[in-house]
């Protein structure tokens, strides 16, 4: 181990993966005033998350919420590029990939080998464990979860997650960061599912439950959620807009680690992914999107 940063010394920031969370997390950062490198493997998927960071921005400004030339310079401190090397000079290296864990390994292996040995690694993963990615590179000190909920422009949590091996100085120093980007961290320890999927995936996954052995069709099960326990939304509505895929992923994890049968994901939820009524992203999940305008990715 060796010295760790301060919150000062950080100016730039790379960001790995242009989707729908990498570039709401470049776009918090560069509004904080931080240069960010925005890395993906294709063009294509750059200019999809250049373009909604574009539109955030926009509407942001016919709000009133921030001035035009405020958000033309937030653009202007975002580099998005394919190229690894354009990422290796930076303080800290916010990764938002797929929930895959070897290609989180790969990414930071890449990065690993190129970065000077004071960047700090974190990941933004919603359930993979932290020490296990970790384990794979040679600065496990200094590598965390920065866990942010969608969309990271308007959700004030981050959840920040310590590894087995993090340094106590890299959690007060993205504890700090946290707060500069404008959001509230919260820190928690590494677990499947972390403290925010260990409780809302059950959640989601009990309320399947209750609509596969008809207890309620899934409008008076969300209705109940929402008008009872003032929930903004139902846990059917709040699974389509994750995406299945993504709460089915989330509860093996909690399956596999726990080795608990409280987590055995539900049935309905299995059949429905293999049929891939994933929600909001293909036009049905529990409820029927197809007439709506396709949700930007």
């Amino acid at each position: 181990m060796g010295n760790i940063l301060k919150l000062e010394d950080i100016k730039r920031i790379a960001v790995l993966g242009a989707g729908q969370m990498g570039a709401g997390i470049a776009q918090v950062c560069a509004t904080a005033g931080y240069e960010v490198v925005m890395r993906d493997i294709e063009d294509r998927f750059i200019q999809k998350g250049m373009s909604g960071i574009k539109g955030s921005l926009d509407k942001m400004v016919s709000k009133g919420k921030m001035a035009q030339a405020d958000a033309d310079a937030v653009v202007k401190r975002i580099k998005p590029t394919l190229l690894v090397d354009d990422c290796k000079d930076v303080q800290l290296v916010i990764e938002a990939v797929i929930e895959d864990l070897n290609l989180k390994k790969t990414v930071f292996g890449e990065l690993d080998a190129k970065c000077p040995q004071t960047t700090v690694f974190a990941s933004n993963t919603s359930s993979i464990s932290i020490t296990k990615i970790a384990g794979s590179i040679k600065r496990s000190d200094r590598f965390i979860g920065m866990h942010f909920m969608n969309p990271v422009p308007v959700m004030k949590l981050v959840e920040v997650i310590n590894g087995h091996m993090t340094d106590p100085a890299v959690t007060a120093l993205i504890m700090k960061l946290s707060e500069k980007l404008g959001k509230t961290p919260v820190e928690v320890n590494d677990s499947p599912g972390f403290v925010s999927n260990r409780v809302l995936l059950p959640m989601i996954n009990e309320a399947i439950y209750c609509l596969y052995e008809g207890v309620g069709t899934k409008e008076s099960i969300d209705s109940v959620m929402k008008l009872g326990m003032n929930h903004p939304m139902g846990p059917l509505e709040l699974a389509d807009l994750i995406g299945l895929d993504t709460c089915l992923h989330i509860m093996e994890v909690l399956y596999d680690g726990f080795d608990d049968s409280k987590y055995r994901p539900c049935p309905l939820l299995k059949k429905m992914v293999d049929a891939n009524l994933l929600g909001r992203k293909t036009g049905r999940g529990f409820y029927d999107y197809s007439q709506q305008a396709p949700p930007k990715k």
